[in-house]
């Protein structure tokens, strides 16, 4: 009996400390910007997950294309139905590693994310440079980059061309904290 109750206060504390090198965020932000000639079309998305591994610099990413919200509904609309086409590809994910991960620091830092990104169905290698910063319980990570739309296979009727941008600006904001199980 005595065995089992050690063994078992051993398997506890290992899965304690494994849960310890993860981060995790329910509430990220992402928004993105896109600035034609005929008007701006900006969406905003707060419901974005992202998990980060600690001991690795791990980062993964997913993002529900529905959650973007717009200004005007037949904007979202569009980006839904049109674009990004949501019932077909209902995220986007982005998989990669924080380069340098060790030598972050609680002072805000520049470092590159490197990665996978998958929009659309498509998926494309990308290099972003963020900012960082780390305390013992939160990673917040910080950062913008341009996705070419045609890299991601996505069509914008020629009657809105004018109003749509070949390019948009994404930034992000993802305070993670400690996960606890």
């Amino acid at each position: 009996m005595k065995f089992f109750l050690i063994t078992l206060c051993f398997v506890f504390c290992i899965k304690t400390i494994e849960a310890q090198d993860k981060f995790l965020t329910k509430k990220g932000q992402i928004s993105f910007f896109s600035s034609a000639s005929a008007e701006d079309i900006k969406a905003d998305n707060k419901q974005v997950l992202s998990i980060i591994n600690s001991s690795t610099g791990d980062i993964a990413i997913a993002i529900l294309m529905k959650s973007f919200m717009f200004q005007k509904s037949l904007m979202q609309e569009h980006f839904n139905e049109n674009y990004v086409e949501s019932d077909k590809y209902p995220k986007a994910i982005f998989k990669g590693r924080i380069t340098d991960f060790e030598t972050i620091s609680s002072t805000n830092t520049s470092t590159t994310v490197v990665g996978d990104i998958t929009i659309h169905g498509v998926t494309k290698a990308l290099s972003i440079t963020t900012n960082i910063k780390r305390t013992n319980d939160q990673i917040l990570l910080m950062g913008n980059f341009p996705i070419s739309l045609a890299d991601f296979d996505i069509k914008i009727p020629s009657v809105v061309i004018n109003n749509i941008a070949e390019t948009v600006d994404v930034r992000f904001e993802l305070a993670h904290e400690l996960y606890t199980k």
